[in-house]
């Protein structure tokens, strides 16, 4: 499957060497696009990533307006802008959560998205291209102590759907991939750091119609296609791959 062989520019994928980051990175290159990744400080496996897969890696502050913007100009021609990149949230509930800490989540999730894709829809509009905002199923069906990643990450998907709306006549499209509960990422960082214990993933993998977790491929899958050709009339939607977990 060549989805985007031969289409000029390159998919620039943010949060490239995360769990889900770079299973997108992988997918988008086997199917023929040319990537560009950034990452927050992981240096070593963006090297790795990057020789792997021939694609250019940056570290980049998205809530830096202004290095976003020199970053995404410094490419000719973009076709596919994947937003994966995003701060871990701890499981807490919001009664326990400063005010402050509630700002800076916003910050690092809506106004980093926003900051990427300003500066870049010269590009997109040029190549009639997509933009795919990696966010979360708990936007849909809300999981108790998960307030401080849906919240700010339902900013994101409203600003999709109003860029969708807005940017549609140029003929970029904008969507939204939401995981539900996986073996990989954020969830597993939270398995291993305690904030999922055995009992929270069993009442999680009994809320799930299919009764298993998915994986990053997963994820990537529905990037992959959502950004493709194949997914050429859908615009300003939102899926889940949640095992039936928003039902």
């Amino acid at each position: 499957m060549k989805d985007f062989h031969g289409k000029p520019g390159v998919a620039v994928v943010t949060g490239g060497t995360g769990g889900l980051g770079s299973a997108i990175c992988r997918t988008l290159a086997a199917r023929g696009s040319a990537v560009a990744f950034t990452y927050r400080s992981d240096h070593e496996a963006a090297k790795r990533l990057a020789t792997e897969l021939e694609a250019t890696a940056d570290p980049l502050d998205l809530t830096d307006a202004r290095q976003t913007k020199a970053y995404i100009e410094r490419f000719g021609a973009i076709h596919t802008l994947v937003h994966a990149a995003g701060p871990l949230v701890p499981q807490q509930h919001l009664s326990t959560v400063d005010p402050a800490d509630f700002g800076r989540h916003l910050t690092a999730e809506a106004a980093a998205f926003f900051n990427l894709v300003h500066p870049a829809l010269p590009a997109l509009r040029a190549s009639k291209g997509s933009i795919v905002a990696v966010t979360t199923a708990a936007t849909k069906r809300y999981p108790v102590r998960d307030g401080l990643s849906a919240g700010p990450k339902g900013a994101v998907e409203a600003t999709a759907r109003a860029l969708a709306a807005e940017e549609g006549r140029f003929g970029v499209r904008v969507n939204c991939v939401g995981p539900g509960m996986l073996t990989d990422g954020m969830a597993a960082d939270l398995m291993a750091n305690g904030d999922l214990d055995d009992r929270a993933l069993e009442a999680a993998r009994r809320a799930i119609p299919l009764r298993a977790f998915g994986t990053a491929q997963d994820i990537a899958e529905a990037v992959c296609f959502l950004a493709s050709d194949r997914a050429g009339f859908i615009s300003g939607q939102k899926l889940d791959v949640d095992g039936g977990y928003g039902v």
